[in-house]
Parts: C-alpha cells; sequence; structure tokens
C-alpha cells in the first residue's frame, strides 16, 4: 500500500498540525519503507473532537446495522486479506505465511464475532422491577502494539463499535501502515464519518495525549506493564475507565504423564511464533525432573528447525534488548542449549531462536518478559513444586499444561495464577474471554466479555 501523508480524522484523511514525520523501517533489511505523520496533543483533540461529534447518532443506531458495519469491515478484510499480510510483512518482518494465516486470517474471525454479537447481545435485561440497559460507554481512545498490529487494532474497535462507541485510535509507531489500511478499510465498510478516527504519533506524545484527555471516556492499552501503570495514572487523575492487556510470562506445564515429544514441539513452537513477540507466549516450560533431561534435547533439537524460519524482531532496540536478556541468563548460569546473543545475519533485526537449561524460578530469564525467540525450560520435583514455579511472577496472562488424561490437566489449570490456559494444545477462540491475572493486566478482550468492557449499565425500576 501508498503511505498516507495525513490523519483519518472525521471521515476523510487530514493534514496532521505537525511536520515531523516517522520512518517505517523493514526489520529484515533495515531500510525506510514508508514515512506517516507524527501526530500531537493538537491532532488527539481535533480527533475526539469529532468521535465526541459523531457519538450520539452512532450510539443511537440499532443494533442490527451496526452489526451490518461490522459484517460489512469483516467483507473487506477478506478482501485484502493479501494487501494486509503484504504490509504486515514489510513493517513487522513477520514471514509471507504467518503474515497471511494469523496477522491477516485471525483479525477476520475476530470481526466476523463482533458483528454476530452486535446483533444478538442482550442490551437490555429484565431482573425483578428493573429493566437494565447495557450503553456505550463513550469515546474510546485505543492504544495498540506493533507485535499483531491488525488483530490488535481489530480486538478493541470492533467490540467497541458493537456496543455503540466511538473511537481514536492510536497505534504503534512501528507499524502504523497496517493501522493506516485498517482505516481505508472502515471506510470502504461504510461506518460513519467520526466513529472512528486514526492518530498516527509517538507514544509520550499522542498516547500520552489520549490516554487523559477529558474527552475520552474509556482507555483501552495492549503493551507492557510499565506503559500500562502510566496510562492507568494519567486515567485515573480524570476517573475514567482503563482496559489494559500488558505483559506475560506464561508456564508451559507439562506433567509426567503427558506425550513429551508432543508437549515439547508444540511449546517451542509457541514461544518462536511470530519471533518469540507474543505476550501470551509459554516462554517458561516445566518439566519433571525425571523427564527433564530428555525434554532438553527434544527442546534444543525443535528450536534449531526454526534458525531459518522466523522473521526478525520489529526493530534494532527490540533485538538488542533480547540480546542482552540472553547474556544475562548466560551471566546468572543458565545454560545455553541452542541460539545464543549472537546475530545469525549480517542484515536485518534478527535473534536466533533460543533454549535455555538449567534454569532456576529465581533467574531473570524466567522472571521478566523478554519478547523474543527465548524459551526457558525449568524442573520441577512434583506437582506442588510446578504449581509454585507456574505461579511465582507478577504476571498471569496465559499458559498450558498437558497431561494423559485431561481431567488431570483441568485439575491443575484450575490452580494456576492466569487468565487462560491451554489443555493439551488447545485451539484458539475467539470468542473465549482473553486478559490476565496480576500485572497482566485489567478487563478482557475477545467475545462476550470483550464486549462488555464497552458498555455501562443503568437500571430503570418499575
Amino acid at each position: 500500500m501508498k503511505a498516507h501523508d495525513g490523519l483519518y480524522i472525521d471521515g476523510a484523511w487530514r493534514p496532521a498540525a505537525s511536520r515531523n514525520m516517522i520512518e517505517v523501517v523493514n526489520p529484515a533489511d533495515e531500510q525506510v519503507v514508508a514515512r506517516v505523520p507524527a501526530g500531537d496533543a493538537g491532532d488527539v483533540d481535533t480527533a475526539v473532537r469529532a468521535a465526541r461529534a459523531a457519538l450520539p447518532d452512532w450510539a443511537a443506531t440499532p443494533p442490527a446495522e451496526r452489526a451490518a458495519r461490522l459484517a460489512a469491515l469483516r467483507d473487506v478484510l477478506v478482501a485484502r486479506k493479501d494487501e494486509i499480510a503484504e504490509t504486515v510483512t514489510l513493517e513487522l518482518g513477520s514471514p509471507p505465511q504467518f503474515s497471511r494465516t494469523v496477522h491477516a486470517g485471525v483479525p477476520v474471525a475476530v470481526a466476523g464475532s463482533y458483528a454476530e454479537l452486535a446483533a444478538t447481545h442482550p442490551f437490555e435485561e429484565k431482573v425483578g422491577n428493573s429493566t437494565v440497559l447495557h450503553e456505550p460507554i463513550g469515546v474510546v481512545g485505543a492504544i495498540t502494539p506493533w507485535n499483531y498490529p491488525l488483530h490488535q487494532i481489530v480486538a478493541k474497535v470492533a467490540p467497541a463499535l458493537a456496543a455503540g462507541c466511538t473511537i481514536v485510535l492510536k497505534p504503534a509507531e512501528d507499524t502504523p501502515l497496517t493501522a493506516q489500511l485498517f482505516a481505508e478499510a472502515v471506510h470502504e465498510a461504510g461506518v460513519p464519518a467520526g466513529v472512528f478516527n486514526l492518530v498516527t504519533g509517538l507514544g509520550p506524545v499522542a498516547g500520552q495525549a489520549l490516554a487523559e484527555h477529558p474527552g475520552v471516556d474509556l482507555v483501552s492499552f495492549t503493551g507492557s506493564t510499565a506503559v500500562g501503570r502510566r496510562i492507568g495514572a494519567l486515567a485515573g487523575g480524570a476517573v475514567k475507565k482503563v482496559a489494559l492487556e500488558l505483559g506475560g510470562k506464561s508456564a508451559n506445564v507439562i506433567l509426567p504423564s503427558a506425550d513429551l515429544a508432543k508437549a515439547v514441539n508444540v511449546g517451542v513452537a509457541n514461544v518462536m511464533s511470530n519471533s518469540g513477540q507474543t505476550c501470551s507466549a509459554w516462554t517458561r516450560m516445566l518439566v519433571h525432573r525425571d523427564q527433564y533431561d530428555e525434554a532438553v534435547e527434544l527442546a534444543a533439537a525443535a528450536a534449531a528447525r526454526y534458525g531459518d524460519r522466523i522473521g526478525p524482531v520489529v526493530s534494532a532496540r527490540q533485538r538488542d534488548r533480547v540480546r542482552g536478556y540472553i547474556e544475562k541468563g548466560v551471566a546468572e548460569g543458565a545454560r545455553l542449549v541452542a541460539g545464543g546473543p549472537e546475530s545469525p545475519r549480517e542484515t536485518g533485526w534478527f535473534v536466533s531462536p533460543t533454549v535455555f537449561a538449567d534454569v532456576t524460578a529465581d533467574m531473570t530469564v524466567a522472571q521478566e518478559e523478554i519478547f523474543g525467540p527465548v524459551l526457558t525450560v525449568l524442573r520441577y520435583e512434583d506437582e506442588e513444586d510446578a504449581l509454585r514455579i507456574a505461579n511465582g511472577t507478577v504476571y498471569g496472562l496465559a499458559g498450558a499444561v498437558w497431561a494423559g488424561d485431561e481431567a488431570e490437566a483441568v485439575a491443575f489449570a484450575r490452580r494456576m495464577d492466569t487468565g487462560q490456559v491451554d489443555i493439551n494444545g488447545g485451539r484458539f477462540n475467539p470468542l473465549a474471554p482473553f486478559g490476565g491475572y496480576k500485572q497482566s493486566g485489567v478487563g478482557r478482550e475477545l467475545g462476550g466479555h470483550g464486549l462488555a468492557e464497552y458498555l455501562q449499565t443503568k437500571s430503570l425500576q418499575f
């Protein structure tokens, strides 16, 4: 796609107030591929005003009509699937096949799910002598990350549209082209002017302005826990609602009765997907001491097969961050069995698929989110020890349990302090709520629970 040199506000592409631009760089070859506006606080204010002006009519639009606009949006995303995939590959570095199936494919399913929910959700219900109304919360400030650029946008914008909210989106500065393409899709789908607005820009400028703007009723943010705290503080000053999907350090618990080879291979694939840039990745593999050595050998062999199959990480800064964690793991006594800090290529921001063995639960690489293709393998003594390790971080976003008996796996999963657990490799469900315990966030995305985040409740007594 050809990059727009303006911002999408009130149904049209308009010049930004600032002349500053953001360079978009291809992580695979380090070449500048586009430049987009770096919107400022004035641009955010213009976008919020447009969203507020559009709110009364959109909130009053019948749910069936909102559902029709979402269905149209889904259809546009399907029609432009190849262009979406190419754009994500260009600015994120994702391998083309992964871009087509995941980056372009999953948002279609999510948009479709909200087209159905908008038409079927009970926006009114009877409770005794009361009628309970579920009304749109208002103007939504959506701040999205770069790792799944379209999915994260759709996961916020689609439920907001279904609820009757209007939106101002500030996407990650690393992947703004996908956001511009989405704005084109919204326009093509016939969403009324002002209902969706896009301001590209830097987080400390445009993101902060959006989070603290008095005309924004809800801030929905996905990103690091550190930035989430900052956004929560900014929003808290105005007593506005926040929905925060933050970091993770998810445990992949392999119980002794599990199919070890399958559990290890699927676990490695999970960590290496998207070059490890997935907040819900199972980056800690927990294996019983009697099976530990075999699991380490399997994991090292599996990681080696990803050497030329994964893309780069998103930026030089991210590459250096991941390398720093690998070096820290070695310094703290973890044993490298695959990969390492050295770059596998001279050009591009690539990191070798890396596996650490002999990791203890207190090591930095077992406690902090690395956000790269790095797996740590930890041994446990018994089930209680496994549970202690699994629950022993500040995070609680996702996880996995493997066992020969499904009931055994479910019993363990029920005791995990985390928002989502896959049992024996359970498939992704776009209707299941996604979100974290502890410092992994506040609120839920996807399905009916995700829609509820954008609604507020009023009761009428008779």
